[in-house]
């Protein structure tokens, strides 16, 4: 199969490009009935069962999200968007669509690849990091295509994009859009692109079979605008706000209690979470302060190991004792 995107998107990227630049609160765009037909029923027989050892969230525990980071591994299908992506075409396309210029696609999958996410699962609001971790580069683009077959707006799971989640619930303005079927969903990746989902509720519960499905696709960059410049960071989030119902004065029934219950120990998974994150930054700082100190020892070694009466000392890198400096420098960089 050569064809991937219905042709009704590659031959319009200005008009889209419109759509995506004014869309609010951020910079976004909803394509319906993306993939070629055929195609994203192709995706849906192949997509993974869902694996327990790929359900592990970021506070090390097994949740109800299953991620397949590896596309290629994934069947034929996988290979051959895991190939389109990546092709000039594609990128190309992506380019005009955004007005991103020198898009760069992702072979590790960082964070991406194939999404389910089964009853009781949801996302707070945040922003994502913004540099990816082992090239640097700038993280600009999210392209999520939603495979579940049927999915009810009662059920939840509606990606939320916000205005701000940190101001109070009357300010920050939120759009909702529906994991429909072949629906793609592309949008910025800066730090004012809010975006989760709603806890999802199925009819079932637990014992539901059905599941909200997506692949997600994530495209970087070398350079970025100057507004959109900030510090690196990893993801951040900000907890829900409590129910509208919840107010002083009113009296909480069990279900309430236990909401209010769960919004707390998110919170404290969300810091505590940013506390090891210190912890392991303040470690690894320690540790090149020690290795710059043990280097300036050796440093000092080797000097005072240099004949008293000698008119022309062999410079460091050239002796011995230089060696002996650089294999120890070599061993550190190694790890």
């Amino acid at each position: 199969m050569s064809k991937l995107i219905r042709d009704e998107y590659l031959e319009a990227p200005s008009d889209q490009y419109k759509r995506y630049d004014e869309a609010q609160p951020f910079r976004h765009l909803v394509l319906d009935d993306f993939f070629e037909s055929a195609y994203a029923e192709w995706l849906l027989d192949e997509f993974p069962a869902f694996d327990v050892q790929k359900a592990m969230n970021e506070n090390g525990e097994i949740g109800a999200k299953c991620v397949h980071d590896n596309l290629p591994e994934l069947g034929k299908p996988y290979r051959a968007l895991d190939e389109y992506i990546q092709s000039r075409e594609f990128l190309g396309w992506l380019e005009r669509v955004t007005g991103i210029d020198e898009l760069v696609y992702d072979p590790d999958y960082f964070g991406g690849g194939t999404h389910e996410n089964r009853h009781g699962q949801d996302l707070d609001p945040h922003v994502d990091f913004n540099k990816h971790p082992k090239t640097g580069l700038h993280r600009r683009l999210n392209l999520i295509v939603y495979l579940n077959r049927e999915w009810d707006d009662e059920w939840g799971g509606a990606i939320e994009f916000h205005k701000n989640p940190r101001r109070p619930p009357e300010e920050n303005e939120i759009e909702y859009v529906q994991p429909r079927f072949n629906r793609a969903v592309l949008f910025e990746t800066t730090h004012w692109s809010w975006h989760g989902f709603e806890r999802i509720n199925l009819p079932e519960g637990d014992d539901d079979p059905r599941s909200r499905k997506s692949v997600a696709l994530y495209f970087y960059s070398k350079t970025r605008p100057p507004e959109e410049q900030t510090k690196p960071h990893s993801t951040i989030y900000v907890e829900r706000p409590l129910p509208e119902h919840i107010q002083a004065g009113s009296r909480l029934s069990e279900a309430d209690y236990q909401q209010i219950r769960a919004i707390l120990a998110r919170r404290d998974q969300h810091l505590q979470r940013l506390y090891n994150n210190i912890a392991d930054q303040s470690a690894h700082i320690e540790d090149l302060i020690s290795q710059r100190d043990r280097a300036m020892e050796i440093v000092e070694e080797l000097r005072q190991a240099e004949p008293s009466g000698s008119r022309e000392p062999e410079p460091i890198e050239q002796s011995s004792s230089g060696s002996r400096l650089r294999r120890w420098i070599s061993q550190k960089l190694k790890g």
